[in-house]
């Protein structure tokens, strides 16, 4: 394997594992240092990102019942996240040229945004069942 593949799997496996590190280590719900949400500090409202960094953290102890009490969309996404950028990064590194066609079907973008935007709204409605949708405090 030439030397700039190498470099590029360290970087990729000290980014990612750092990632892994602190979000397994830390837990957001503790430590001041997280970033929290701009848009839920400045309405009070939930976007459809609020909880995703303590679903990780529960994603990464194993709890994924916790994990999706504090955001289902991320959870049902990450998947798809995860294979997708599986794809890019080996791009990356050798160079190929897959791709990952559901992410340039017209239907799939359009359709998972209008989700997103229907969960931004339903997570906000105060009243059972789409009080479930807020992430626990």
């Amino acid at each position: 394997m030439e030397t700039t593949k190498l470099l590029k799997i360290a970087l990729i496996t000290c980014l990612l594992g750092g990632f892994f590190i602190i979000y397994y280590s830390f837990n957001p719900s503790h430590n001041s240092y997280f970033i929290p949400c701009p848009f839920h500090y400045a309405t009070g409202l939930y976007c459809p990102g609020c909880g995703s960094q303590r679903a990780i953290h529960l994603l990464l102890h194993g709890n994924i019942v916790g994990a999706f009490r504090f955001n289902p969309l991320m959870v049902l996404t990450l998947p798809i996240l995860v294979y997708g950028l599986g794809i890019t990064v080996t791009n990356w590194i050798f160079g190929t040229r897959y791709r990952f066609m559901l992410f340039y079907s017209n239907l799939f973008i359009f359709g998972y945004f209008g989700l997103a935007i229907l969960y931004w709204v339903l997570r906000n409605l105060p009243f059972y069942p789409f009080d479930l949708l807020a992430p626990i405090s």
